[in-house]
């Protein structure tokens, strides 16, 4: 998992934001955290056994594209974030980011990627210090990113959503309802959710952060805390199993006051706009025919994740 400017995570998001995809048992899944583990090993060995792309280009926009043609295989940065790409337990590279990366990049006459993990917060850094050639982590698109990163257009939009207790007895279903009513407010580690409350009115100081939408999940069943923020797609699948917890619907945070929409993106170095352009392209036929919604599905997004919004919108200009 697009946010607020301050945080360094989608939100979920994002923000990033792990559930299982194909979705199955999201709640006794891996978390974040035992999935970068699982991968670490696997992402040093992929860093270290390629070639880094030269940064000099005599091409304007970048000669990127032409030399992943020549080599077949370009280098996916991700964050170990269930949907949005991971490591399944097979060993595969999988989630909505890359699946569609594997799609797109074959269109465009690269048949095979190859997944570079690293921690969400070094995706940026990694991407332009040439360990990689796209984010492929469904990452937001906000200003302070379009200034370190050129993004393709969004691929999915997405709102956000509350874990509450059955029944939902404090009746939340905004940040300024859980600032009025004084609810105990948890929400994961960089999430965007964390701006998105203190605009509200909330204490950052007083807001519990935790892992994950696992042990988000985990802390309003022990009542711990009443209300877990976090996208509405890790919400509702994390609670498919609880019998103690609900979703609320979802719902647009107030930034800036103004309902807002977060959208996911592929991220590219602000040299190479020839393959950001040629991958938007492609992006947009899949958008066009529903495909893209096709590939998507498995991961637990839904129609409603499907978006026009673009990456000049999101990025403020």
């Amino acid at each position: 998992m697009a946010p607020p400017q301050r945080s360094p995570h989608r939100s979920t998001s994002r923000s990033p934001e792990p559930i299982s995809g194909p979705i199955s048992g999201p709640v006794s899944g891996p978390t974040r955290r035992s999935l970068l583990a699982g991968v670490a090993a696997l992402g040093a060995l992929g860093a270290a056994g390629c070639s880094r792309v030269a940064t000099a280009s005599d091409v304007k926009g970048g000669e990127l594209l032409d030399r992943l043609r020549a080599a077949g295989v370009v280098r996916l940065g991700i964050a170990g974030e269930i949907p949005f790409g991971f490591i399944d337990k097979n060993g595969e590279l999988t989630g909505e980011a890359p699946e569609l990366a594997k799609v797109i990049f074959k269109r465009l006459g690269v048949d095979r990627v190859q997944p570079v993990p690293t921690e969400f917060g070094s995706l940026i850094p990694g991407l332009n210090s040439q360990q990689f050639d796209v984010v492929a982590a469904g990452m937001y698109v906000n200003p302070e990113r379009c200034e370190q990163v050129i993004f393709a257009d969004p691929d999915y939009q997405m709102l956000d959503a509350f874990i509450v207790r059955k029944g939902n007895p404090k009746g939340l279903h905004s940040y300024k309802d859980v600032v009025a009513k004084k609810a105990k407010f948890a929400t994961g580690t960089g999430y965007a959710e964390i701006q998105y409350a203190v605009e509200a009115g909330y204490e950052e100081s007083e807001i519990l952060i935790v892992p994950d939408q696992v042990a988000g999940l985990n802390a309003v069943e022990a009542g711990r805390v009443d209300v877990f923020a976090g996208t509405a797609l890790t919400v509702r699948e994390v609670v498919k199993k609880s019998a103690k917890a609900e979703a609320t619907d979802p719902f647009k945070p107030i930034v800036g006051g103004k309902p807002h929409v977060d959208g996911g993106a592929f991220a590219f170095r602000p040299t190479e706009s020839n393959l950001r352009d040629a991958f938007n392209v492609e992006l947009r036929k899949l958008k066009k025919s529903g495909e893209l919604l096709r590939i998507l599905k498995p991961f637990g997004f839904t129609e409603a994740e499907m978006t026009d919004l673009t990456a000049k919108e999101l990025c403020g200009g």
